[in-house]
């Protein structure tokens, strides 16, 4: 059930900038296991680190979404729209899924809820701020 009603947009706080780098290599991809799922990047993706903190995104995600601070270096520039879940659940992504928990964000990069993720609470409050209404 979506919670239109409950979902806000909010954008990244300032001083959250990751590294990444494009995974430029003639691969199959890169399988990985993360969020209480198998997650797999494909050729062209990006791997991020945000603090201790190592994931892939998409290619047409990260570069719709991302810009370059320097060299090897990015921040979130878009916004998101989120809610809290209600219940426990596994939300489909671009790389696997994800396990989330009541009270955890779940997270889209687009108010349609076609590009989501979830995130603990904790550190979804540690990223982001909700937009003002004008």
């Amino acid at each position: 059930m979506r919670g239109d009603l409950c979902m806000q947009s909010y954008r990244r706080k300032e001083h959250t900038a990751v590294t990444a780098v494009r995974l430029n290599l003639d691969t199959d991809g890169l399988t990985y296991r993360k969020w209480g799922a198998l997650q797999v990047a494909k050729p062209g993706d990006w791997v991020v680190n945000r603090g201790e903190d190592a994931y892939t995104v998409d290619a047409e995600v990260f570069e719709r979404t991302y810009r370059p601070l320097s060299p090897g270096v990015y921040e979130k520039t878009s916004r998101v729209w989120a809610r809290r879940a209600e219940t426990a659940g596994v939300m489909p992504t671009r790389e696997g899924s994800t396990v989330y928990q009541a009270g955890d964000y779940l997270v889209y990069n687009d108010p349609e809820e076609k590009d989501g993720y979830a995130m603990s609470s904790a550190k979804f409050e540690s990223l982001y701020v909700a937009e003002s209404v004008s």
